[in-house]
């Protein structure tokens, strides 16, 4: 594990946030994908491919969970168990947050995760908990070695493709954090963007429709309503299906983003209620190519952590 010198955890002001629209990274920004047009394939795999590539000397397959009994079940031949828990902390004004860079490094080298391993992430919630390990590979710069396996367990259960039951032993990994802190974005910045650059990010919040435009509350949350200047993006309409969830075609997904108002040249910064829900936002985003980070402290941090109001649909368009 690396000693605290040499894992450096960069905080961001907002003129490094500015990187989401001026630089580009190998790990959140890849130069092919800077126009929004190309789709990053490599971040998705298919069942048949996964099946065909199972014995591969460098593949991990990681599932995500809050709890070990769906994985006890049933889970793809060779999966690991990755608890949610372990990926996230719980404090009083905010919920999963990240936890420290050698926490985490620790925690996927305990599952086997070394520098050249390729990883491949499947798990509960329609792939919600999967995308929430994807953002956080992508903030320790290991997002270009992992994918989202299209569909998940619904997909593969529904091929009748092989399960196993027993759990597999890990070797130790050596797995070396780059952190890529300019993706995730703190309520200072938050607060900066929304006060004074709303024209130069696309705030998109993945909540359902009736949080976003304050029609009833989030849970735990004692404001109705969204960031001002924000546009909504349920991540839901994302999929295909929530029986079995795969991804909408290329196609449909970015019309998506562009009727929520992204553009190939504007950074698109994903929130939610606690910064799950926006995983797979953020997840979706960078596939298409879009310039993407996320505000994983989300509404629930911004209100009870910040103290900072939302707004309603009602009164941003200027309706009583």
């Amino acid at each position: 594990m690396n000693s605290p010198d040499e894992v450096t955890d960069v905080k961001t002001p907002i003129a490094m946030l500015a990187l989401l629209g001026a630089v580009v990274t190998s790990s959140a920004i890849g130069t092919a994908q800077s126009s929004g047009k190309a789709v990053r394939q490599e971040m998705l795999v298919s069942t048949a491919w996964l099946q065909e590539h199972l014995g591969d000397r460098d593949l991990l397959v990681l599932y995500v969970g809050r709890s070990r009994s769906d994985y006890d079940a049933a889970h793809l031949p060779g999966a690991r168990f990755l608890p949610l828990d372990e990926l996230v902390e719980q404090h009083r004004d905010s919920l999963n947050d990240l936890p420290p860079a050698d926490s985490l490094q620790a925690v996927f080298e305990s599952l086997g995760v070394g520098d050249e391993s390729r990883v491949v992430l499947y798990g509960d919630g329609g792939g919600l908990l999967a995308a929430r390990a994807y953002f956080t590979l992508d903030y320790l710069g290991h997002g270009d070695r992992a994918s989202l396996l299209d569909g998940g367990m619904e997909k593969w259960a529904a091929e009748a493709r092989p399960v196993d039951h027993q759990a597999v032993p890990a070797a130790h990994g050596h797995f070396t954090p780059h952190l890529q802190s300019e993706i995730a974005i703190k309520t200072q910045h938050i607060r900066e963007i929304v006060d004074g650059q709303p024209n130069e990010y696309l705030l998109l919040d993945a909540r359902p429709p009736r949080e976003f435009d304050g029609t009833v509350m989030s849970e735990g949350v004692p404001k109705a309503g969204h960031l001002a200047g924000a546009r909504s993006l349920y991540w839901k309409t994302l999929l295909q299906s929530e029986a079995v969830p795969v991804l909408r075609a290329p196609g449909e997904l970015r019309q998506i983003f562009k009727d929520a108002g992204a553009t190939a040249d504007l950074p698109v910064v994903t929130y939610c209620r606690t910064g799950m829900q926006s995983s797979f936002t953020y997840f979706v985003a960078k596939y298409l190519g879009y310039r993407a980070a996320m505000y994983d402290g989300s509404v629930y941090e911004w209100v009870k952590r910040g103290g900072y109001d939302l707004v309603s649909s009602a009164v941003e368009s200027g309706k009583k």
